[in-house]
């Protein structure tokens, strides 16, 4: 019998008042049951909105060093499992294990980061106009704020959420995504442990539309942080807009990396390589465009295609380089995608298929592909993928390549490969992205600086991760002492 893991809520593990679950399956082996989950309900829901909102006031009048104790010791304890996280996180979601286990030990560093952030809360002084007065301000936690995480990064995205939330003095509804909720439930098993009081952190799992609608639009919640793809986050942002709700959102990305020609080409393959076809092209950050100057493209396109051609495919239980997509329905889309390339006109260099053998009949496996000759206006130049996909397209000059890199609807992360200083600055400034990278691949990101995107890939309200993480959780009041 698979596992049955029930909602947390006011301290309790229960089930959903629906009395119904669902199942969540090993990517890599689809007859593996990794576990039942509950398939929870507005009432649900409502419940655990409820436990939250009576337990704020307690939680936000704990002193910070008190709340930066259960978050180092949820730490600890994360510490402890990591073996057994990683292993959980690689067969929900499909990562390797080298990747998952990556993830697991940010999680970890989280917790340790905002436990130490939350002594440093407080306000400014400043200088008044008058006598016998003081001037100065404090920062008091937002309220009750629900987070709404995706499959992507299962354990690390509910990290740099919760975390800040808590060491800010909010308590939380969380609700992962129905593809990958088993680490973010072990998560909140830490923080029981770590003797965190009933009620200030909940999770509630099930349907977008029955848990994470009505959390996005609850009349009790007072901030909602979410990640996810653009169509979901943009809904959220106006459910929650109704209500003048604080909102925070975090959505796609349609990533380029420049290659110049002053770049060493090999080190640009293996730039590109690993931001493309990492974590099987399932990050928001991937790079999924590689701008290429015509001095350097053909010899590009080869390295770059023998480079995906040489990945190795597998479950990630075996820590192959690459592993499945998480959902029969990402595989599906991927191959779509590359379908569309090749009518609109580009050329297939490798991969964009199912990988044939008995050891890939029962995982969601797809080779990664990678595909030339495309323009700015092809869809494959244009839409999110959110697999192992990677577009190459040909430019005559710098200021060509950074109007291509510009010429998407989204704005996360973006990268250059050069070795002319002027070019590198230049590319920092006139990127339209809240991520600017040079000489280095577009994922992977420092937990203790903000991280956001422009455009459509972000509400572009609140940056997450590090000092920042901590503003969108907390509210300004500035205090007029006369005496």
């Amino acid at each position: 019998m698979p596992t049955a893991y029930r909602n947390y809520v006011d301290g309790e593990w229960i089930e959903s008042r629906s009395g119904e679950t669902f199942e969540v399956r090993n990517p890599a082996d689809t007859n593996d049951i990794v576990g039942e989950f509950q398939a929870s309900t507005s009432a649900d829901t409502d419940a655990a909105v409820e436990a939250a909102v009576d337990a704020q006031t307690e939680w936000a009048t704990t002193p910070g060093p008190e709340r930066g104790d259960v978050l180092a010791e949820t730490a600890r304890i994360l510490e402890e499992q990591r073996d057994e996280l990683t292993e959980t996180l690689t067969r929900e979601e499909g990562k390797t294990l080298d990747e998952a286990g990556g993830e697991v030990q940010r999680a970890i560093d989280i917790f340790r980061y905002y436990a130490e952030k939350a002594r440093d809360l407080g306000g400014t002084v400043k200088s008044p106009s008058g006598t016998d007065t003081e001037l100065y301000t404090k920062r008091e936690p937002l309220g009750t704020v629900a987070l709404i995480t995706p499959w992507n990064y299962p354990i690390a995205i509910p990290a740099w959420k919760l975390a800040p939330a808590l060491a800010a003095g909010n308590t939380a509804v969380l609700k992962p995504a129905s593809a990958a909720p088993t680490v973010a439930w072990k998560l909140l098993e830490a923080l029981d442990e770590a003797g965190l009081p009933d009620g200030v952190a909940n999770y509630v799992t099930g349907s977008g539309s029955e848990v994470g609608g009505t959390l996005a639009s609850h009349e009790a919640v007072d901030g909602v942080s979410f990640t996810g793809s653009t169509a979901v986050g943009t809904v959220v942002a106006q459910a929650a807009a109704d209500d003048l709700t604080r909102v925070q959102c975090e959505m796609g990305g349609k990533n380029p990396t420049v290659v110049m020609p002053s770049a060493d080409v090999a080190e640009a393959v293996d730039i590109v390589g690993a931001g493309a076809f990492g974590v099987t092209g399932q990050a928001c950050t991937a790079c999924s465009r590689a701008i290429v100057h015509e001095d350097v493209y053909d010899e590009f396109v080869a390295g770059i295609a023998d480079y995906a051609a040489s990945i190795e495919i597998g479950p990630g239980l075996e820590n192959p380089d690459m592993g499945p997509h998480v959902t029969q329905s990402e595989l599906e889309s991927t191959l779509e995608y590359v379908d569309i390339a090749t009518e609109d006109g580009a050329n297939l260099e490798t991969g964009g298929h199912q990988p044939e053998g008995r050891a890939y009949e029962d995982g969601h496996y797809v080779e990664p592909a990678v595909v030339s000759g495309v323009t700015s206006d092809m869809r494959i130049a244009q839409e999110e993928v959110f697999g192992p996909v990677l577009a190459v397209l040909k430019v005559d000059s710098f200021e060509a390549s950074v109007d291509v890199a510009n010429d998407v609807e989204y704005g996360l992360s973006a990268s250059i490969v050069t070795q002319d200083l002027s070019e590198a600055h230049q590319f920092t400034e006139e990127i339209e992205s809240g991520v600017a990278k040079v000489n280095e691949k577009t994922t992977g990101l420092e937990l203790h600086v903000p991280f956001g995107g422009y455009k459509q890939s972000s509400t572009d309200t609140y940056r997450e991760q590090g000092d920042a993480g901590l503003d969108f959780f907390t509210s300004t009041k500035t205090v007029y002492m006369n005496y």
